[in-house]
């Protein structure tokens, strides 16, 4: 399955939207989308993976990548709304209480997307 990844930034936070599956061979794609947006110094993103619908362990790799280089930075990185597939593997390795997990999308970011 194809891996689609969108980002939105406004007031020095960041949305990232994922879209299918991240795995082994998706996962190089959004490693690449991340370094780029972390150029971009926000100190605040979010992922938002409503729509994802598998994640391996080589996905939340690029995520604890991500989160480690939002750390050094000092800034912050949340997942949001994770499926309950998504949201089981959190649980079981423990990264839910790594990262912080929202339920849904933050609402400032819904608010920021009507602007």
């Amino acid at each position: 399955m194809e891996l689609k990844v969108s980002t939105r930034s406004h007031a020095g936070c960041a949305l990232v939207a994922i879209t299918g599956e991240i795995d082994l061979y998706t996962a190089p794609h959004l490693q690449s989308e991340f370094t780029r947006l972390l150029q971009d110094g926000p100190s605040r993103v979010v992922i938002d993976m409503s729509a994802v619908d598998f994640c391996d362990s080589t996905g939340m790799n690029v995520l604890l990548s991500a989160l480690k280089r939002m750390k050094e930075q000092g800034g912050a990185l949340e997942v949001a709304a994770p499926r309950p597939a998504v949201r089981k593997i959190l649980q079981v390795t423990g990264l839910d209480s790594v990262f912080t997990v929202h339920d849904e999308v933050p609402q400032e970011f819904l608010i920021a997307e009507g602007s």
